[in-house]
């Protein structure tokens, strides 16, 4: 980017909080037309013209305007993961006490039911029927025949990682084939967790509890990009959790910063040291794993009738240990994504600032379930598989389900096989398929590691149990590596590995190989629970987390004095004499830029024409540092603040006519004003990425 104002004659923000700014540069922001993202804020010039006051830019810890923070009467965490999903809360009241929800309905053998199936129902109607481990029971109950009119998802929010244009009108697809809007798949979902929690919340409290006494936190990953976190809060606001204007009733945490709130209470009986660097708890690194684990899952077998969990209001022995800019990473990794962020201590409060910004990708253990699906296609053929996925939908999710508690089984010292049950419904529509059988396709097939058993299973060598782990663990460990190698990433003193993935022995050993001399590694022993007692916390203390990176570069669209040999000739535009170069992107904010929750950046600009009625600036952003003009390749409209300048009378207006823009960063969310310092008038717009 140009220096200052140089070049491009920008009015000259650096990304290191100075400002200065000549006024002889006039800048101008106007409407852009709506055919297209980027026209020129210049075409339809003249009528929404303005030129810097001396602006600066104004770092403030908060906003001096905003009101006191409501208080709520409690705090509730919705965790919406990909594979599972729970929510817990607690009472503003006795903020050392996290309940988390009540025991749900159904459940799987091998698999622990604190959290429920993220999986939705839907009757023929499209209205909503049920959700979780009820959603699926009933599914799975219906006649084949009946179960194709249904609409049944799971694993669907891995939709809003993966698309790169989500609008509020993306489209996710049921078993049966059909589409349904995924706003409302995601709305019905968050209805159905705010309708449990009340009435969990009603019954404890003996009366009704209202949804205006409950701040609500959705955790989120922080890789996620903007639109789809914005997604998550639409849906919120269509869920009736909150609305647009009493927006801090719902607050959006990042997955890692909710884990990394939770690890700091930590005291040395809640967690696992897996690291080489010392012992705990009696236990040698090399028991660890396994004993360590073992006596940690007994334990939480033991305390899973209480969901009740106590969190003493002091640092945990291992934060203790931290001192003032100690670095450390936290790894969630879960059903869809993994999550890498590095925060670092300040003190004295023990504030966290993020040091770099979230890293990871889809590498979540869903990555397992599709090499299973890949093996399968390689036995049986992939046509088979896709046929059998559509035609007996129900039968391939109660497959899906035999293989995940084997999943859990699967470890790095296992010596015995692995087996897995084949529905009934696969064997006999195998047969019909290919006119032989599943014995018959297995002896074929050249998969050494995968035998038949008599039982109507499918027998499995831990090894080859281990090869479909292989693939994602070391997506994660060499993200891992890539991280380590970051400059702001040396000298770490503490790796937490969180999430419902961290529970795989087979990820700990890897993790443990890779990093145990480098840093050490931490497991909390409800890991599975980390996130969503971290989320809690974070609601009842928002202002913990202090420092955030710049996911984005946000910069307004302007024009300013064209000069010769500096601009491209293409950019020259001539208005009422004046040469212009248009489409300019002055830049507010860098991408990785540190930013301070609720930091603000300010600029003051004048008409420039007295008889101006009103002022369109277009807000833009890009995933890019280096950016010069809104035409750049990756830039993209995300916010238009239309201010009317009527209404003053002549006399009460000075020559030089004062319009402040104001930016506000760190949160989730993003918020830009304008206001006309004559009049007091304002217009405030939140940064929109969905339906530009």
């Amino acid at each position: 980017m140009m220096e200052s104002v140089g070049m491009y004659g920008l009015c000259g923000c650096t990304a290191k909080n100075k400002m200065r700014c000549d006024s002889r540069w006039e800048i101008t922001a106007s409407e852009a037309a709506p055919t297209s993202a980027y026209s020129s804020p210049a075409r339809s010039l003249g009528d929404t013209g303005i030129t810097p006051l001396s602006p600066s830019h104004i770092v403030n810890d908060a906003d001096p305007n905003v009101s006191e923070q409501q208080t709520f009467l409690v705090v509730v965490a919705v965790d919406f993961g990909t594979t599972s999903s729970g929510y817990a809360y607690s009472f503003a009241k006795e903020p050392e006490c996290i309940h988390v929800m009540r025991r749900w309905e159904g459940g799987d053998p091998g698999v622990s039911n604190q959290k429920t199936p993220t999986t939705i129902l839907l009757t023929p109607e499209r209205k909503f029927h049920s959700f979780g481990y009820a959603a699926r029971d009933f599914y799975h109950d219906l006649d084949p025949s009946e179960a194709k009119q249904w609409l049944y998802l799971e694993k669907f929010k891995m939709k809003l990682h993966t698309t790169g244009d989500l609008t509020m009108d993306t489209d996710l697809t049921a078993a049966n084939g059909k589409k349904v809007k995924a706003l409302e798949i995601f709305a019905f979902a968050l209805q159905y967790f705010k309708e449990q929690a009340l009435k969990e919340l009603s019954d404890q409290a003996g009366s009704e509890f209202e949804n205006s006494d409950v701040r609500w936190v959705i955790t989120v990953p922080a890789i996620w990009k903007q639109p789809a976190k914005q997604f998550m809060r639409q849906a919120a606001y269509q869920a009736g959790l909150a609305s647009p204007e009493n927006s801090e009733q719902l607050i959006i945490a990042l997955e890692p910063e909710a884990a990394s709130i939770y690890c700091r209470k930590l005291r040395l009986h809640q967690m696992i040291e897996l690291s080489s660097k010392a012992a705990v708890n009696g236990y040698s690194s090399s028991d660890t794993v396994g004993a360590g684990f073992a006596q940690a899952k007994e334990h939480i077998r033991r305390n899973r009738q209480s969901r009740t969990f106590l969190v003493e209001n002091v640092i945990g022995e291992i934060w203790s240990e931290l001192e003032e800019g100690d670095k450390y990473v936290v790894v969630d990794s879960g059903g869809g994504t993994v999550d890498l962020t590095v925060h670092q201590i300040r003190l004295p409060e023990g504030h966290l600032k993020e040091l770099y910004k979230a890293t990871g990708g889809p590498y979540g253990s869903l990555g397992v379930d599709y090499e299973f699906e890949k093996l399968l296609c390689k036995i049986f053929g992939e046509d088979f598989i896709e046929q059998f996925k559509i035609k007996r939908p129900a039968a391939w999710v109660d497959l899906m389900i035999a293989f995940e508690s084997r999943k859990r089984a699967a470890a790095p010292d296992r010596t015995n096989p692995l087996n897995i049950t084949l529905p009934f419904s696969f064997i006999d529509y195998y047969k019909k398929f290919r006119g032989h059988s599943v014995e018959h396709a297995l002896r074929k097939s050249n998969v050494d590691f995968v035998k038949w058993s008599s039982q109507g299973m499918l027998r499995m060598s831990p090894d080859a149990m281990n090869a479909l782990f292989k693939p994602t663990i070391d997506s994660i460990i060499e993200h891992l590596r890539d991280l380590f190698q970051k400059p702001e990433v040396s000298t770490v003193k503490f790796l937490f590995l969180v999430g419902g993935f961290a529970e795989a022995p087979l990820l700990q050993q890897a993790v443990q190989a890779a990093f145990g001399d480098k840093c050490r590694i931490i497991i909390p022993q409800d890991v599975g629970l980390t996130i969503l007692k971290g989320a809690v916390l974070f609601g009842l203390d928002p202002a913990v987390i202090k420092v955030r990176r710049s996911p984005l570069t946000y910069g307004v669209g302007v024009l300013n004095r064209y000069v010769e040999g500096k601009h491209p000739p293409e950019k020259l535009l001539v208005k009422d004499g004046t040469r212009w170069c248009t489409d300019v992107f002055d830049k507010f904010i860098s991408a990785d830029q540190s930013v301070a929750l609720g930091e603000l950046v300010k600029r003051s600009y004048t008409p420039a024409k007295p008889s101006q009625l009103v002022i369109v600036i277009n807000i833009y952003s890009s995933e890019l540092d280096d950016v010069s003009f809104i035409t750049d390749p990756g830039v993209k409209k995300c916010g238009t603040l239309r201010l009317d300048l009527t209404g003053t009378s002549g006399a009460a207006v000075p020559a030089r006519r004062e319009i402040q823009t104001l930016m506000q960063f760190g949160d989730t969310e993003i918020k830009a004003t304008a206001i006309d310092i004559a009049t007091s008038k304002s217009v405030k717009v939140g940064i929109d990425f969905l339906n530009y």
